[in-house]
């Protein structure tokens, strides 16, 4: 059984690496390659993301129907996470990333295809979400595992930021894009572009598995292989506190992506662009994140940055429903965004460095399958909660969760080194 270390003051043996500067890991030439080719594959994505929500929002008039696209994408984590993460640690983890993006392109094509032709039903719609949830719950605890590979031990966490900047700067741009556009063209070219967007990073993938330097296969896929990840990552109880807030924290938190399409369209009676803009808007403000952290990191244990993010989010989202003019609205995203940054970053990064690589991916699949139980979870509840007594309420429920957890839940460090 692996356990965590324990140490006398959170964050102190770790305060050497969260001063090594944001952009050092790009000094690694498949980091760089990967990280470029996953910017242009995170705006397909973010792209995608806003038409199917808006596609179902603008079609559908059911509170709930809207919120099941988030809890669509979210769900194959807790289907296939734990599965996922045997599969990662035992497969060649650049030929595995090859076929679940290859997976994921034809997901998008065949929502081009289906958005085209008119047929884009609300249920087509989730099933293919769902498809393209499936292909990232295979991805992302190999991607994880493989990230940690391909930089310094001291460069995990700089690059954990920089993995999470760039899904931000495609967060911002990708739904952007779309609410211009959507009006103009509809759903269907958004859904060819996400397609078109994952061409670079299979040809990333493509030349690596071929190169001397791809990771080979690892431990065998058997029961044993799960349960020994199983037992690292329940067996450690710091991790299961760091399992514990995350799935807490995203409950409450997602249901900003989750209503948003809902608030957009009932409370302030816009239409598609204006959803594109707070999404970008909420992705804008994480983008400044990363510049502000590794000073804070320095300052204050991962807890409290944890616990004082949680309490900015919950504080948007219980405000949201107060605010209705964008030029109020735009800097109150924003904030969320940074708070939502710094939280993510934060325990993307502690998950990171738990465990040695033999079962890094197991451990961070328990870790995702956390992520995706708060998200699904979340996103249903939210859904039927904006259902029954209205999306202005449910928006200011949540943020009172999340107030309320972090200032009750979040006690006790997250300590800084969980290695073996």
């Amino acid at each position: 059984m692996h356990k965590l270390n324990r140490v006398a003051t959170p964050d102190t043996a770790t305060s050497s690496a969260r001063k090594i500067p944001m952009l050092q890991p790009l000094r690694h030439a498949r980091f760089r390659q990967l990280w470029l080719a996953s910017l242009v594959s995170n705006l397909g994505t973010w792209t995608q993301t806003f038409a199917a929500a808006w596609l179902v929002a603008s079609g559908d008039p059911s509170s709930h129907m809207t919120a099941l696209v988030q809890a669509a994408a979210c769900a194959p984590m807790l289907v296939f996470g734990l599965l996922a993460g045997v599969v990662a640690d035992a497969a060649p983890r650049a030929r595995l990333l090859l076929a679940v993006n290859a997976f994921r392109a034809l997901a998008a094509a065949l929502m081009a295809v289906l958005a085209a032709g008119g047929q884009a039903s609300a249920w087509s719609v989730l099933a293919l979400v769902f498809m393209m949830g499936t292909a990232q719950a295979f991805m992302w605890p190999a991607w994880h595992a493989v990230t940690s590979l391909l930089v310094a031990p001291d460069e995990v966490e700089a690059a954990a930021t920089l993995n999470n900047l760039s899904y931000n700067v495609a967060a911002t741009a990708g739904p952007a894009l779309g609410g211009a556009l959507f009006a103009w063209c509809g759903a269907a070219p958004l859904f060819a572009f996400t397609a078109l967007s994952m061409t670079g990073l299979l040809a990333v993938y493509y030349a690596w598995q071929r190169s001397p330097d791809a990771p080979r296969a690892g431990a065998t896929v058997s029961m044993d292989a799960f349960r020994a990840g199983l037992r690292a990552a329940f067996g450690a109880a710091d991790y299961r506190r760091l399992l514990r807030h995350t799935a807490c924290a995203l409950f409450g938190a997602v249901a900003f992506m989750a209503l948003l399409p809902l608030y957009v369209r009932d409370v302030l009676q816009r239409e598609a662009g204006m959803y594109g803009g707070l999404m970008a808007l909420l992705s804008a403000g994480a983008i400044a994140a990363p510049f502000v952290l590794p000073a804070l990191r320095v300052r204050y244990p991962r807890h409290v940055l944890v616990a004082v993010s949680l309490a900015l989010f919950g504080a948007m989202l219980a405000t949201l429903p107060l605010v209705r003019h964008p030029a109020l609205l735009a800097p109150l995203v924003m904030a969320g965004g940074m708070a939502w940054a710094a939280m993510i970053s934060t325990l993307n990064g502690a998950a990171q460095s738990a465990f040695p690589s033999s079962v890094r991916a197991r451990t961070l699949s328990v870790y995702l399958l956390a992520m995706a139980l708060g998200q699904t979870v979340g996103s249903a509840a939210w859904g039927v909660v904006a259902e029954w007594l209205g999306v202005s309420p449910a928006l200011a429920l949540a943020g009172t969760v999340l107030l309320l957890y972090a200032a009750c839940g979040l006690r006790r460090a997250i300590p800084a080194t969980m290695a073996q």
